[in-house]
Parts: C-alpha cells; structure tokens; sequence
C-alpha cells in the first residue's frame, strides 16, 4: 500500500468516526430537548421497579430488561432487541450470509448454549436474590450473571448440559452476591459508581468458579481460552462504524451489529415511550449513549493496529465502564462526555488485553477485561469530580 493510499483510508476512518459521533450526539440533542413534551405511556423506572415481583409477567419483564445493565440502561424492549438480533446473527452466520455481521460469539457457533446459560443464570438470580431490591428499596445488580461467568464457562468447556447449568448455578451463587455486597456496603456508602462494585464481582467470582471448574468430574478438558480472531477487515470507513455499534454488545458475549441495532432500536423506542425509564429514573440517555459512541469510535480509531494483529481488541471496554460511569456520575454535560470517553479509550482496553494475556490457562480472558473496567473507573471517575466544571448529578 502507498503512502498516499494509506493517508487517504486513514483520513476516511477518521472522518467516518467523527460523522458517527457527530449524528449520535445530533440526535442526542434532539431527543434530550423533547424529553420534555415526550408521553410517558410506559411507567417511570421507580414504578417497574415497585411492580417488579407483583407477578409473573412483572418479573419476566424485569429479568428481560436486566439484560441491557450491562450497557447502564435497563429496558426490556431493548433486551428483546439483543436477543432477537442475537438469533438473526447466529442462523444467518450458519447459511454463510454476507450480511451476518461480525461473528457472534466470536465465531464459536456457541451463542445458542452461552446465551442458554447467561439467561438461566439471570433467572436464577433474581430468584434467589431479588428479594434485596425491595428489603433495601435501591437498585441491586442481579444482571451481572448475564454478562460473566454462565456465559464464558460455556466459551471455555464448550457446548454440554452440565457445562450450561453449572455456570448458570455459579453465576447466581457467586457473582451476584458478591456484586450485591461490594454495591450496597462499598460503592452506596462511598459514593462510587456502581459499576465499579459490579465488575468487580465479576472477576472476583471467576477466579474460584474457573478454579472449581477444573476439578469438577463431570467437566471436560477446557477449550482454547483466547477469544478466536473474529475479523480480518481491510478496514475501511464503513468497518469503524459496523465497529463501534459491535461494541455495544461485546459485554454479553455477542460482539455483533445487528444483536447491537436490536439493542439500541429497542432502547430508544423506550425512551421515546417515556424518558424515565431506561437509566433508573434519570433522563440521561442522550448523554449516555453519545459518550459510549465518542469512547468506542475513539477506541477503535487509536488502537486500530491492535485490531490488525491481534483479530479481535476489547475497545468495547469504556463503553460499559468509565465513559458512562462518569455521565452517570456528573450529569449530561459536555465536559462529562468527553471526560469520561477520552480516558477510557486510552486507557481501558490496553489494560484489558494486558491482563487477559496474563492469566492461567483455564481462566477465560473476560476476567482482564473486567480487571480494566473496575481499576479505570475506580481511577478516572473520583480524579474527574476534582476539576472544575464536574459536579456530582445526584
């Protein structure tokens, strides 16, 4: 490739980054400035929350929505969406359509059996945990299940039964209490972002599941645990915007754009539904989707050569931790945005794939990832709130 050749893709990248930055946060504006006049046909976060136990189709619908908290929002349509795209992804990546996307499941063939396992995970988590959110009256994270150890157990030992339900079971009885236990008596007491109690538990609960896994008799010998390279672009203009809305789904496994659009389709018909519901009762879904957009366009553009060598880098990473720990924490402002989505690109997925490339055989790489999210929002949110112009939302 010339010089000149080179420049002008790399200028297109650029541009096609900042065109979809730009468009997010257009819109943003837009639905921000109508929240005002939008009608609020669903209830408000606080009443889903209230009825969330009162009945069975009242607690589907509240597990259904736990599948998007990962992403700092909670809306049911928008876990429909992911499931629905996820399905689409998955049958259309087996007939070999040009259209499926990136690979689901990282090329695995294994969404159906990961996904199997995370939901039955999320089931049993509330089951078993639910009761915290009406005795303590807050928010309590009983998603975390969906996007940790039920799933990548199945990644690592592959597609079996036994495999499915024990990560399921691990998931439910390690994760989610310990998250519960770093969010209620850590992060509510200390003022810190939520999502630094919730990843933590992720890893936290992994290192002894992952542990445990190798000794149980009726596990097989683990699979290779290093995600398969799920891409060899060229890497045009249009392959960083297919890129950034893959992001959106990484944290549950997908990594796929059109599991993203289910995602994001469905989040924003809630939105529209009423603006109250989707990120616990605060109108901040403009703010928070336009700095998951900036850190994950930023994160591709600068570590693209990583994305060359390796087939795969966790850019998606300051998408689910520091960029909207920080909107959540200081508000939709300008300087929120972009000071939480600038370090995280930076310095988030590096961390990731450093700590991944560290760990034991048997222990699948998303423990490095949420490693990163924990240690970057735990650095970069409380060092924001002392300059000036950051002040806590609530």
């Amino acid at each position: 490739m010339t010089t000149q050749l080179a420049a002008r893709r790399a200028l297109g990248r650029w541009l096609a980054g900042g065109a979809l930055v730009a468009v997010t946060a257009g819109l943003a504006f837009v639905l921000a400035e109508a929240s005002g006049s939008l009608p609020h046909v669903l209830p408000g976060y606080d009443t889903w929350q209230e009825r969330a136990y009162a009945g069975i189709p009242q607690f589907l619908r509240w597990c259904l929505g736990d599948t998007t908290e990962a992403q700092s929002f909670k809306t049911d349509l928008g876990g429909f969406g992911l499931l629905a795209g996820g399905w689409i992804a998955h049958v259309a990546a087996n007939r070999r359509r040009r259209w499926a996307g990136f690979p689901i499941a990282a090329g695995t063939g294994l969404w159906p059996w990961l996904t199997g396992s995370a939901l039955l995970g999320l089931l049993l988590s509330n089951l078993a945990w639910g009761w915290t959110i009406p005795a303590t009256g807050v928010w309590q994270p009983t998603f975390v299940a969906f996007v940790s150890v039920p799933p990548a157990v199945v990644l690592t030992y592959g597609p079996h039964w036994q495999v499915a339900l024990t990560g399921a079971v691990l998931g439910a009885m390690l994760t989610t209490p310990i998250a519960i236990g770093l969010v209620q008596f850590g992060c509510y007491p200390l003022g810190l972002p939520t999502s630094i109690g919730t990843a933590g538990a992720m890893w936290l609960s992994a290192l002894p599941a992952f542990a445990l896994c190798r000794v149980l008799p009726w596990f097989p010998r683990p699979r290779a645990a290093t995600p398969a390279p799920v891409d060899s672009p060229c890497q045009e203009p249009a392959w960083v915007v297919r890129r950034v809305l893959a992001d959106f789904t990484e944290a549950p496994f997908h990594g796929n754009e059109i599991a993203s659009a289910g995602l994001l389709i469905g989040t924003l018909v809630t939105y529209l539904l009423n603006p109250l519901t989707p990120v616990h009762g605060d109108p901040l879904l403009p703010a928070l989707l336009t700095a998951q957009v900036l850190t994950s366009t930023l994160g591709v553009l600068i570590h693209r050569r990583q994305w060359v060598r390796h087939g795969w880098y966790p850019t998606f990473v300051p998408l689910v931790s520091v960029a909207p720990a920080v909107v959540l924490a200081y508000g939709p402002t300008v300087q929120a945005i972009v000071g939480g989505a600038v370090p995280g690109a930076i310095l988030a997925p590096p961390l990731a794939a450093y700590v991944s490339r560290k760990l034991p055989d048997g222990v699948h790489p998303f423990v490095g990832n949420v490693v990163s999210m924990t240690v970057c929002t735990t650095a970069v949110v409380p060092a924001l709130g002392l300059l000036p112009g950051f002040t806590r939302w609530n």
